[in-house]
């Protein structure tokens, strides 16, 4: 009979965690460049460089482009959250633990790989300087020349994250306030507050870096970053007698690469700027 109950316990938790990770997981994961399924330690990221045609003289050879090939790795690495649930805690409270304890173990995951994109991100040196001010529409659209400047696709991969008290300024842009939601064109923003602004998908994200006041803000291209993952989310349940409870650990292997600098412009903004009344 304990068999039985404890299998049914492990199928339950199992279901809840994966649903979990769906709805409220990483929000940056299909921002960027994704590689799924990954063998070994590492994942190679292959980089193109630009093409340019030439003029042929009558009867001479066609000019050769010459396109340099590279490739950037990124090294996978394992992450784990792991937490007890005691048997006897369901009869105590009236949450359900294995729903909690599910939440927090996929919501810690979704937020390493979003801390992994992000320290990515703020490798490139393309940065707008704070100059003592937060997010303005100036530095906006000085980002977004920069990204016109080096090329890079306006094809509707295009990605803005900022931090909560930008989000706020934002909102002081009369074309953004007036601008689409995102979650109309991309239906895993839905239910989020994201819009589309200058050909750009914008999302508020709370765990951006934030240095000595600055926070850092990041416009970038889809393919300019890569993630890689060897194993999405899995939980395993362990009954362990000392305990009198189950151990459920949550395990993820991912690594992220930045392949192309020139697809990322950081905006680095005063985090307690005054917000127009």
């Amino acid at each position: 009979m304990s068999t039985s109950i404890a299998n049914s316990f492990i199928a339950m938790y199992l279901a809840d965690v994966h649903e979990a990770y769906q709805q409220r997981g990483s929000k940056l994961r299909n921002t960027v460049r994704l590689k799924t399924g990954v063998t070994g330690a590492t994942a190679v990221f292959q980089k193109n460089g630009k093409g340019a045609a030439g003029k042929k003289t009558r009867n001479g050879n066609v000019p050769l482009m010459n396109v340099a090939h590279s490739n950037v790795t990124a090294t996978l690495e394992d992450w784990y959250g792991a937490d007890y649930v005691d048997k006897l805690d369901e009869l105590k409270t009236s949450t359900d633990e294995r729903l909690v304890v599910a939440n927090a173990g996929a919501y810690a995951l979704g937020r390493k790989i979003d801390e992994l994109i992000t320290a990515r991100l703020a490798l490139s040196a393309n940065v707008v300087a704070e100059g003592g001010t937060g997010l303005t529409k100036a530095k906006i659209l000085e980002a977004f020349a920069r990204l016109n400047g080096n090329d890079v696709p306006d094809d509707g991969n295009r990605f803005a994250v900022v931090g909560a008290h930008q989000w706020n300024e934002l909102l002081d842009i009369s074309e953004f306030k007036s601008a689409d939601f995102a979650g109309e064109k991309y239906p895993w923003l839905r239910g989020t507050e994201s819009r589309t602004w200058l050909g750009i998908t914008w999302m508020f994200h709370t765990g951006l870096p934030l240095d000595a006041g600055t926070r850092k803000c990041f416009l970038y291209h889809k393919s300019a970053v890569g993630l890689a993952e060897g194993q999405d989310v899995k939980v395993f349940t362990d009954w362990v007698p000392e305990k009198a409870a189950h151990l459920v650990d949550h395990m993820l292997s991912a690594g992220a690469c930045l392949i192309d600098e020139d697809g990322v412009v950081e905006i680095d903004c005063d985090d307690d700027a005054t917000l127009a009344a």
